[in-house]
């Protein structure tokens, strides 16, 4: 998700975005604890994910 499309999202939807990516995230590690992921890089592309939603949230509060 690129940063442009984050600033699209309201406030709501990035909260919401991050627990549903959190989730996400917490799924591929399990799996690939017990079977190796197709694509490991899947869960740095996740946590970067994470990070850009984060830090899009805390920006908003800053300006407030």
């Amino acid at each position: 998700m690129k940063t442009a499309e984050i600033k699209e999202l309201t406030t709501a939807e990035i909260q919401e975005r991050i627990a549903a990516e959190k989730d996400a995230l917490v799924r591929m590690k399990l799996n690939h604890s017990i079977s190796p992921l197709d694509n490991p890089l899947q869960i740095k592309v996740a946590r970067r994910t994470i990070a850009r939603l984060a830090t899009e949230l805390r920006q908003r509060e800053l300006n407030k």
